[in-house]
Order: C-alpha cells, then sequence, then structure tokens
C-alpha cells in the first residue's frame, strides 16, 4: 500500500520545511509514504527547498492556480502509483499526526473520500463573520451534494485511488466545494473525521475578502450544482414561475367572477409571460439534463482512458 501526500506551493519556502517536518514516517497498513510538492507559480525558491529536503517528486506550474495544482497533484500521484492519495496545505495549516485518521476509513474499505473536519464553528482563529460562513456555506454545500458536510473548505483530505481517478474539477478557484458536489453525485462513500489544526503561520490568501470569498464560493457552488444536477434547478426554477403565472391567472379569473371585468389585464399578462417563461425554463431543464448525460458518458471515457494510460485493466465500476 502506498501513500503520497501531495502538497500545493505558492511561496511557501519559509513554512515548508516546518510542514515536511511534521508529516508521518510511517504508518499502520502502509508500506511506503512519498512527498510531492506542486509549485504553483512560486518566485522563493520553493522548489529548490522542496529538493532540498528530500521531496520525492516535485512539480513545476508556471500560472498560479489551487484547483489546477490539486488536480494536477493527483495526475502525478496516479502515474507514481499512489493507492491513497492525502492533500495537504504547505503552511501547515493541519496537524500532520491526523493523516494517519484520515486515511483509516479508506484502508478498511469503508470510504472513497474522506475530509478533515476542523470544527469551524468553533476555530478560534476565525473571525465570528468566517466561523457563520463557514457553517453556512458548508450547510449548502451539504444540501447539494446531498451529503452532511460539517466543513466544505477543509482542504485536508484522503483519496482513493479510485476517488482520484474520477476526480474532475473546472473550476479555476478551488476544488474543495466541487469535489464534494461531484462525489456527491455519482454516491461515493464520503466520510468526516475531526482533525486538529495548528497556528496560523500567515493570512489566507484564497480568502482575501468576506465579499471576494462570497463572490467565487458562490459561483463555484451554482456551476457544480447546475452541472451536476441541472434537472432539480430548472425544475424548480421553471416550476416557482409557471405557480406565479397560475396564481395570477387565477386571480384574474376571481375577479371576473364576482363582476369587476376591468383593470386586471396587466395581471393576466404577466401570468401569460410567466407560464411561457416557466414552460421553456423547463423545457431546459429537460435539454441541460440531456447534456448532463453526455457530459457523464464523456467522464466515462476520461476515466477509461486514464486507466488504460496507467495500464490498468480492471474497468468495472465501484460508485
Amino acid at each position: 500500500m502506498k501513500l503520497i501526500i501531495q502538497i500545493p506551493c505558492h511561496n511557501e519556502a519559509e513554512t515548508l520545511p516546518q510542514t515536511l517536518a511534521a508529516l508521518p514516517r510511517a504508518l499502520p497498513g502502509v508500506d511506503v509514504i512519498e512527498t510531492l510538492i506542486i509549485d504553483n507559480g512560486s518566485t522563493d525558491g520553493t522548489p529548490e527547498v522542496a529538493h532540498k529536503l528530500g521531496v520525492n517528486h516535485v512539480i513545476h506550474l508556471p500560472v498560479k492556480g489551487l484547483a489546477n495544482a490539486f488536480t494536477t497533484g493527483l495526475e502525478a500521484c496516479l502515474k507514481n502509483g499512489a493507492d491513497i492519495i492525502v492533500n495537504t496545505d504547505a503552511d501547515n495549516q493541519y496537524h500532520a499526526g491526523d493523516i494517519e485518521k484520515l486515511i483509516a476509513p479508506i484502508l478498511a474499505g469503508m470510504a472513497d473520500l474522506v475530509v478533515g473536519d476542523r470544527g469551524v464553528g468553533t476555530l478560534a482563529e476565525f473571525s465570528p463573520a468566517k466561523r457563520v460562513l463557514q457553517r453556512l456555506g458548508s450547510w449548502v454545500i451539504g444540501r447539494a451534494a446531498g451529503l452532511d458536510v460539517p466543513d466544505a473548505t477543509s482542504g485536508f483530505r484522503a483519496l482513493s485511488r479510485e476517488a482520484a481517478l474520477r476526480t474532475m474539477v473546472l473550476s479555476q478557484y478551488s476544488y474543495t466545494l466541487e469535489t464534494l458536489i461531484q462525489a456527491g453525485a455519482r454516491r461515493m462513500a464520503v466520510m468526516h473525521v475531526p482533525v486538529r489544526t495548528n497556528p496560523p503561520t500567515r493570512p489566507s490568501r484564497l480568502m482575501r475578502s468576506i465579499p471576494n470569498y462570497l463572490a467565487h464560493s458562490s459561483v463555484t457552488i451554482v456551476r457544480a450544482y447546475t452541472m451536476y444536477r441541472p434537472l432539480r434547478v430548472f425544475t424548480g426554477i421553471g416550476a416557482l414561475m409557471s405557480l406565479g403565472g397560475i396564481v395570477l391567472g387565477l386571480r384574474y379569473l376571481y375577479f371576473l367572477v364576482i363582476g369587476q371585468f376591468g383593470g386586471h389585464v396587466q395581471s393576466l399578462i404577466l401570468a401569460a409571460i410567466l407560464l411561457i417563461v416557466g414552460f421553456q425554463v423547463l423545457l431546459i431543464g429537460l435539454l441541460a439534463d440531456l447534456i448532463s448525460f453526455n457530459r457523464r458518458m464523456v467522464e466515462e471515457l476520461l476515466y477509461r482512458v486514464r486507466r488504460m494510460e496507467l495500464g490498468e485493466d480492471n474497468f468495472h465500476r465501484n460508485s
């Protein structure tokens, strides 16, 4: 059993030594532990530091982008024979001693994806506003994914080889939210385990401000949810608009019945518009669902191509 711990890095020359020193050298049920650094457009000599510290694999990406670094790391881990992949941050935010807890459900065959739960509602280093936003965001992601999600933005997570093969991230901002919605849509076995955190070494680079975080996260959630559950999204919108049209239409009929024939034509026109648009939205939902079905077939083909490239001939589906 081979474990590769991947660490996306952007200008982490100062914090990387501490992060690497804390990583476990041996774990129960694991034969080989390797480290992989994804240099995410660093300009402070992070790759050189990684080489000096004996990192097994160092990948260079010229353009900064956390989601791209995450998926590039997964591809590299798979090519290097990882059976389990752990993703952690280079700023030593997460307690490396909890990696054993992260991989335990995968080793036991109980989970495909395990996410570290930091207890975001009680973290002292988070401001009250950030704690509320983290809990609200996790609740929204949980509803979108159909999962119980206590900490949606945690980057401290473990994936089985099968889960990594099926993970495809399209967002350019972050991978944490989209991968959970994707896992829920594919009915992967997802677990959350409580993990510890270390004192912060620097401010968050992903959350520059609350408005910035809300804007990017909202776009990611809506895009991912619409992509993986389009019929539910468009049916809800279409049904709501149609219901509004029906209510206005009944209101117009009521006034006709009681003898008030004038002054309500606007309601009739608006009712007709809502019914027509609502019906069109429902048709768009059916079309989006067909496109989603085609996308799932493309993803299955990409999954099989990945396995062929890696020399794995077993194409049975586990999800």
